[in-house]
């Protein structure tokens, strides 16, 4: 059995020692999730996105010119009815119409009679035709043409809109509210790589205590075989001490299997492949030091994310009220529009006559009545400011007991820290002694055995209470708003 575990573990080794993993500390590891963390590219993307809304808004304040065209083809033309009818007073049916157009074309008649005179050519004057006894006006006269086009470019340019211009202001706070988001992203990011890379601190040094455990436990076998060979053991503490290792392997093994599990979690927070190779430089030990100055500090809430989020929405609210109450006042506005029409009944384009209209003015909006709708849209702004008010109330009480709890725990730590550190020091004295004693034979291998639970509890205990401090103290530091740049 012996034989065999160490053939695992040296093969384990040699793997190990072909891939080469590359070795990161916290501060690489920070910066490699900054760049490659999804959460927080998604949060720059959105960044982006708001200042494209931003200027998206800028530009309600610059003209807005269209060009339009269109084609219509008359199915059925109009019909216009000059004067007649049954029920006119004056002359009835088309005699009417034709005394009306005799008296206009009278005197144009003598006009072009009188041009004809010396040019030789004969003239023949025109004569009206009878009028109908019948009512031909009821058929009336067909307008307009088969085919009719339209072409041209308008634009528009406000000059005075309170309302717009409020709403442009808010756009800009959309941007500040996207940089706050992408600010939380990053600190809950720097939370997350804190603590996975605290937790593989945690689990090698696991690791390293069942290793130990291991070690002595494989050691006091060897001792107890000697010792039964020449007939100073019995065999019940060989059965006992082959026991022991049987019992250290799987432990062994699943610390090793925590510190996989470990890593894996630590580069999925980073956002690296889970099929590279990589390793943390640091220990536990490391961050022991100076552990009980950080609960001499004053930490305030001024730089949490969350309440720098809502103070933003808050003046948001303000400005949106401010913009409805806008809504009560006038709009001055500038438009211009140029158009060609043609109305033919052919398609010879080249032949059009084109027919151009333009127009240039100003255009005055005053709003009198809307059935109270900005009154009602003011207040329900209003009632949105007063609920965001106590949100902000409620989110920081919590955010005072989340640092009160985080401050709480890293002082029970330091206190479990240094009680594990007393216990560790007596229990490896104890397990020193107890070893010496068993190797004369002055004590028993269960003496040995609880000696060695002794200290393997003092050195986990030990390695816990500085993972729970500074797992508390990221938590804290993400509470309170501490930026891993401005740390640096």
């Amino acid at each position: 059995m012996l034989v065999v575990t160490a053939g695992i573990l040296s093969a384990a080794a040699d793997t190990t020692a072909e891939q080469a993993p590359a070795v990161i500390t916290l501060e690489q590891a920070l910066e490699i999730a900054l760049s490659n963390n999804p959460t927080v590219r998604i949060a720059d993307l959105e960044i982006h996105r708001a200042n494209y809304a931003r200027k998206g808004s800028y530009a309600s304040l610059l003209p807005q010119i269209n060009a339009s065209g269109s084609y219509q083809r008359t199915i059925k033309k109009q019909v216009m009815y000059m004067g007649g009818g049954d029920d006119d007073d004056s002359e009835g049916g088309g005699g009417g119409m034709a005394s009306m157009m005799a008296g206009i074309l009278e005197p144009v008649m003598y006009h072009i009679e009188q041009l004809y005179k010396g040019t030789g050519v004969p003239y023949v004057p025109y004569v009206p035709k009878p009028a109908e006894t019948t009512s031909s006006s009821d058929d009336g006269i067909t307008v307009g043409r088969w085919n009719a086009f339209n072409a041209g470019i308008s634009a528009s340019m406000p000059l005075i809109n309170a309302q717009l211009w409020k709403s442009i202001s808010i756009s800009g706070d959309d941007v500040e509210l996207a940089v706050e988001k992408a600010r939380s992203s990053r600190l809950e990011m720097v939370n997350q790589v804190k603590q996975a890379y605290y937790g593989v601190l945690l689990a090698k040094e696991a690791n390293h205590v069942f290793q130990s455990v291991f070690d002595n436990a494989v050691q006091n076998l060897e001792l107890t075989q000697k010792k039964y060979n020449a007939s100073k053991a019995s065999e019940l503490d060989l059965a006992r001490a082959k026991t022991t290792v049987a019992n250290a392997v799987p432990n062994l093994y699943d610390s090793a299997n925590a510190i996989d599990l470990a890593l894996w979690q630590l580069k999925a927070v980073m956002g690296v492949e889970l099929s590279e190779e990589i390793d943390v430089k640091d220990s536990l030990l490391v961050y022991s030091e100076g552990m009980a100055k950080e609960l001499d500090r004053d930490y305030g809430l001024d730089g949490n994310s969350s309440l720098r989020q809502l103070n933003i929405q808050a003046e948001q609210l303000a400005k949106s009220i401010q913009m409805q109450k806008y809504g009560y006042l006038p709009t001055l506005a500038l438009t211009f529009s140029y158009s060609l029409n043609a109305m033919t009944n052919d398609f010879k384009f080249s032949e059009y006559k084109w027919t151009p209209y333009s127009f240039a003015g100003l255009s005055l909006n005053i709003p009198i009545f809307s059935g109270g709708q900005k009154a009602n849209s003011i207040n329900q702004a209003k009632v949105q400011a007063q609920e965001l008010a106590i949100q902000r109330e409620n989110a920081e009480r919590q955010l005072q007991i989340a640092i009160r709890q985080s401050l709480g725990t890293m002082e029970t730590a330091v206190k479990s820290h240094e009680s594990a550190l007393d216990a560790l020091e007596s229990a490896q004295k104890a397990y020193d002694i107890a070893a010496k004693s068993y190797e004369v034979g002055r004590s028993t291998l269960t003496d040995l055995d609880a000696a060695q639970l002794a200290l393997t509890q003092a050195q986990l205990s030990a390695s816990q209470a500085i993972y729970n401090y500074l797992v508390a103290k990221a938590g804290l530091e993400s509470t309170i708003g501490a930026d891993y740049t401005a740390e640096k």
